[in-house]
């Protein structure tokens, strides 16, 4: 049966726990040597419409490690530059691949293509979520604390973007602690403080009790015009040494990259003993598997196999 991933709460808390199991479980024999063809026969058509490192890679690289093959489009390199309607779009690639990955702009281009397609959909990225990028964040969390459970997990940056509102949809499932930085302007569009998520402007408040430091981009794609009333506002937002000397020492620090040295994180706290940031990128690769697995065969299917 089709289903989509556009959101984290496409997955019931279970699901997403056999994922992240699985995905663990896909780490761990990899670096075994251990090789799997659960998606043998399968092709992935990856559809781009913003730019891409990792999750082009990573994607790409899953469905070969699993058997499988790819497709994959960029807006200038099909029809999409020439206006093609998303969910012509759709209809078409659903009609010769198995599962569909899309990377785009609105979520209402979103809905569009995935209520077009009878394949399953990935949201790859959009405005609103990075739901494949928690996944990965979500196993970092797990390899370095054992558990999500009473985890407190610190967002400092823009509370608007799409990281920050996969991580508020986290906590909504998890039940984990999430304080969130923000300055005026640029806190959750809720802006407020409810349940197990705390929004506040001071940084060094957010991490003082922190298990796991989460920063981003000031200025994401599509906010460029943006970047120098951005950067103004932002002005001490960083995560480095000086935030990082208000947290706990156990805690770890992660960006989901590309990042950018001396704005949003010091090259301090990029590279130094609390990043996780390179073990949370290769993560990207074995929370994908353990997704592309349950979309197309069922992850507690794909793990006998």
């Amino acid at each position: 049966m089709k289903r989509h991933f556009l959101r984290l709460g496409d997955c019931t808390k279970t699901e997403l726990e056999v994922l992240l199991a699985r995905a663990a479980q896909l780490k761990a024999e990899r670096k075994a040597g251990k090789t799997h063809t659960t998606l043998a026969g399968k092709t992935l058509a990856l559809v781009f419409e913003k730019a891409s490192t990792r999750t082009r890679v990573s994607f790409e690289a899953a469905m070969g490690q699993l058997g499988g093959q790819v497709i994959t489009l960029t807006a200038e390199g099909s029809q999409i530059a020439r206006g093609e309607p998303p969910q012509d779009t759709a209809r078409v690639l659903a009609r010769y691949v198995d599962i569909i990955m899309l990377r785009t702009f609105g979520d209402d281009r979103l809905r569009t293509f995935a209520s077009a397609s009878t394949v399953p959909v990935i949201n790859g990225l959009s405005d609103g979520a990075h739901p494949v990028q928690l996944l990965a964040d979500l196993q970092t969390v797990q390899e370095n604390f054992g558990t999500l459970h009473d985890r407190v997990i610190a967002f400092v940056g823009d509370g608007k973007s799409n990281m920050a509102q996969s991580w508020i949809e986290a906590a909504g499932i998890f039940g984990f602690q999430l304080h969130i930085a923000a300055p005026d302007g640029y806190a959750p569009h809720a802006n407020a403080s409810v349940g197990n998520i705390t929004v506040t402007h001071d940084a060094r408040e957010a991490v003082k009790n922190a298990d796991v430091i989460n920063t981003d981009v000031w200025t994401s794609m599509g906010q460029e015009a943006e970047s120098k009333k951005r950067l103004e506002a932002f002005r001490g937002y960083s995560v480095d040494a000086a935030l990082l000397a208000a947290a706990p020492k156990k805690a770890i620090v992660l960006h989901c990259l590309p990042a950018h040295r001396g704005e949003e994180i010091s090259e301090e706290a990029l590279e130094g003993a609390q990043s996780r940031v390179f073990d949370q990128a290769e993560n990207r690769l074995h929370a994908q598997k353990a997704l592309l697995e349950l979309l197309l065969v069922g992850g507690t299917r794909a793990a006998s196999l």
